[in-house]
């Protein structure tokens, strides 16, 4: 397939650290020196630019400005100051860090949508009918 974009002249965007999965969603995964070079896997994207980010947020936590990325740094350093609220990379392994941010992030998000999802179906909408009505109520309890 890409041999065959190549002959029609569409460029292919790769990106370090990213994978295409079969069913066309993106894995982004990284090497993590912390762990003997074991392979950390940061998750999967709907889009390449999306894990390019996620990989480059590992890469520059782990190795600083020396790191190989595919955004510039300042690009990468803003927005590992937008998920700094997601959880704290003190003690661990910086990539196991903004993968466990990540995946908070996404099931904030997911629990958000299907919270507004739950109180939309379950709506139960009460009228007012004055305080004579609630006391007579509870009278006759």
């Amino acid at each position: 397939m890409n041999s065959e974009r190549r002959e029609k002249g569409d460029k292919v965007q790769q990106y370090v650290g990213v994978r295409k999965r079969p069913w066309g969603k993106f894995a982004a995964e990284i090497r993590d020196s912390t762990r003997k070079g074991k392979r950390v896997w940061l998750g999967t994207f709907n889009t390449a630019e999306e894990a390019a980010l996620v990989y480059d947020q590992a890469s520059y936590s782990m190795r600083g400005s020396s790191s190989v990325v595919n955004y510039s740094v300042e690009t990468v350093k803003d927005s590992l100051n937008g998920i700094r609220q997601f959880g704290n990379m003190d003690g661990e392994s910086p990539a196991l860090a903004i993968k466990a941010m990540h995946k908070l992030q996404r099931m904030s998000l997911s629990s958000n949508s299907s919270e507004e999802n739950k109180q939309q179906k379950d709506l139960l909408i009460l009228e007012d009918l004055g305080s004579d009505l609630l006391e007579e109520l509870l009278s006759s309890w």
